[in-house]
């Protein structure tokens, strides 16, 4: 039986889950976030999409076939996974549960229905939800970045109506309007997480006995 989760848990890492619907702006602000918090360890999805230019094996996803992937959940890999704009993403349960297991803070970037199963298996992960400051801005970025069809781009921007329906279900909700106020919230609610009192005390344990000696 694996208890390298529940250990973690309860001494000093914490699992984030950040959504957003596409365009948001969710991978670049969780790309500034890791370089400003380089102990943050980036659990690396799998997905049957095809990369995107510029995109790597490994760093941006693992990359593979529908049926790889459809074996892959037989085998019961993933800690969670779902069907996101026709293309199958998953995170595998190995891989978070040894980073925790070592104490790593790890963050999860997936949409809302893979966080909804990530916090019915782990109910003290902390979740963020990302939103666009508009409809037409939402629009213009999906847009901008140039790599998508005209239909790929209708279908996200026509998902994303039920993908916000579901921003309360976060414990946090960030508006992606200024990029640099939005990774100062992002970093807050991380900075602040660490300081919980129940993490906190674990930490400290020492120095906590020291002072009441």
């Amino acid at each position: 039986m694996n208890t390298a989760t529940p250990h973690a848990q309860d001494t000093q890492c914490t699992l984030f889950v950040v959504a957003a619907p596409s365009g948001a702006g969710k991978s670049t602000l969780v790309n500034a976030l890791l370089e400003r918090e380089p102990s943050i360890s980036l659990s690396v999805s799998h997905t049957t999409r095809p990369p995107r230019p510029g995109e790597q094996y490994g760093r941006h996803y693992y990359f593979v076939e529908r049926e790889v992937f459809e074996q892959e959940v037989a085998d019961g890999i993933f800690l969670e996974h779902a069907e996101v704009h026709g293309n199958l993403y998953g995170t595998s349960r190995t891989t978070v549960d040894t980073l925790l297991g070592q104490g790593c803070d790890v963050l999860l970037e997936i949409d809302w229905q893979g966080a909804r199963q990530i916090r019915q298996s782990k109910p003290d992960c902390v979740s963020v939800f990302i939103l666009p400051p508009s409809r037409p801005e939402l629009e213009r970025r999906l847009r901008g970045r140039g790599s998508d069809s005209a239909e790929v781009i209708a279908r996200r921007l026509h998902n994303s109506r039920e993908e916000i329906a579901h921003a309360h279900e976060f414990d946090y909700i960030i508006v992606n309007d200024n990029f640099e106020t939005a990774l100062d919230d992002l970093q807050g609610i991380v900075r602040a997480t660490r300081l919980r009192s129940a993490l906190q005390l674990k930490r400290h344990e020492t120095l906590i006995e020291e002072l009441l000696a």
